[in-house]
């Protein structure tokens, strides 16, 4: 047994390694790890080790995920919109109902319940900004007017969307663990949002009786995962626990930015991401059955998916206004920058399938979607800097821009 499991770890380490080193080599074609972690995670499970073998491991796996949300969490305090609120704000809400659009289209075209539609609406809204601005960092745009709107953008586009993702799962009757939720357990649902309000009375009477908490690693890490477990259990899901989770540490154990406590925590945080996350991409890729691919449906299903997806983020420029731009912000900079769908897509994609909302059609239909829109932003990002012929004029990025950074 324990051989096993050593093996396992390791089949899982070295493919994620092989991806980061593969990653370096195509950056300059602008391949991001995610999409070469997929694939190697589709080439080990449909071969020398499926899915099935490492289903024990997925709770561990999952923990980079809930660092991310939770790490999300954080940022949602006073000042998080960045220099122009009114620009994040119309981006951001251009960003979640758009996707309202396709609602009709995708339920008559493809014949999707309500919970199915639901998920796909949710995934069409999610952006993944992290890969955007890890880009933007790397072609020295971030300090830019675009740059800085995407960093605020990036705080709150996710959030409407996990939304959506609950109210899914809800419809379906199921759990983030893959269990029914039976009728005896419908006060749970209610019981997750109670708790979390209780929570903000709680902590301010904790922070005038005891002052700020000052938990080691340990106590943030019981924080994340006691938050996600409850999540969970109430059916209001993990990733939304970890989120609120965030949110509650942030009001216990206030840290000024650029403290010695900050850089700290989030040097913890950003440990349990780099070690978790590819290994959970990874196991992404190897839910992916290589029969699923050969079905047409499949294809058609990733095709309208892309078409929608892009549609609706090029929608998304009608909030950049004239004033944004003439103060620098370029529209198209914005635009391609939310086209990725990343880490978020590929989150809600794995969760719905664990619990029953969608097939592994389906499941593969929305992995090469999230594909696809993360590698076609980034060249679509990176050919537009390079044609701009001066750069946007920089100004000073905030600590409360540098929030949106996950």
């Amino acid at each position: 047994m324990g051989s096993s499991l050593l093996t396992t770890l390791l089949l899982l380490l070295v493919g994620a390694l092989l991806a980061r080193l593969t990653a370096t080599r195509l950056a300059r074609w602008a391949v991001p790890a995610i999409v070469l972690e997929l694939g190697v995670g589709f080439a080990l499970g449909n071969t020398v080790l499926p899915f099935e073998q490492i289903r024990s491991l997925s709770g561990l796996l999952e923990l980079g995920v809930l660092t991310l949300f939770f790490q999300v969490g954080l940022e949602v305090r006073g000042g998080l919109l960045g220099s122009r609120p009114a620009a994040v704000l119309r981006t951001v809400l251009l960003s979640a109902l758009t996707p309202l659009l396709a609602w009709w289209p995708l339920q008559q075209a493809f014949g999707l319940s309500t919970a199915t539609t639901l998920l796909f609406v949710a995934v069409l809204s999610a952006t993944g900004t992290g890969v955007t601005l890890r880009a933007l960092g790397q072609l020295g745009a971030l300090k830019t007017p675009s740059g800085r709107l995407l960093v605020g953008v990036s705080v709150l586009d996710d959030l409407p969307a996990i939304g959506l993702l609950t109210c899914s799962l809800l419809l379906a009757g199921t759990r983030l663990g893959g269990g029914a939720a039976t009728a005896g357990s419908g006060w749970l649902v209610l019981l997750g949002p109670a708790l979390a309000l209780l929570s903000v009375p709680l902590s301010s009477w904790w922070l005038r009786r005891h002052g700020p908490w000052q938990p080691g690693p340990l106590g943030m890490l019981l924080l994340l995962i006691g938050c996600s477990w409850i999540g969970e259990v109430t059916g209001v899901t993990s990733l939304l626990g970890a989120l609120w989770g965030g949110v509650l540490f942030n009001r216990l154990a206030p840290m000024g930015e650029g403290t010695t406590e900050a850089r700290e925590l989030r040097g913890n945080l950003a440990l349990l991401s780099e070690v978790f996350l590819p290994l959970y991409f990874l196991g992404v890729g190897m839910r992916i059955q290589a029969g699923t691919l050969l079905q047409p449906s499949a294809w058609w299903l990733a095709l309208v998916l892309l078409l929608l997806a892009i549609g609706c983020k090029l929608i998304c420029g009608l909030g950049i206004s004239g004033r944004d731009q003439a103060a620098g912000v370029d529209r198209w900079v914005v635009v391609f920058g939310l086209i990725p769908r990343g880490l978020p897509g590929l989150v809600f994609a794995s969760t719905a399938l664990a619990s029953g909302v969608i097939t592994a059609a389906q499941f593969s239909a929305l992995v090469l979607m999230v594909s696809g829109t993360t590698v076609l932003g980034l060249l679509l990002l990176g050919r537009r800097l390079a044609a701009m012929a001066c750069p946007l004029p920089a100004s000073p990025l905030s600590s409360s821009d540098l929030a949106g950074l996950r």
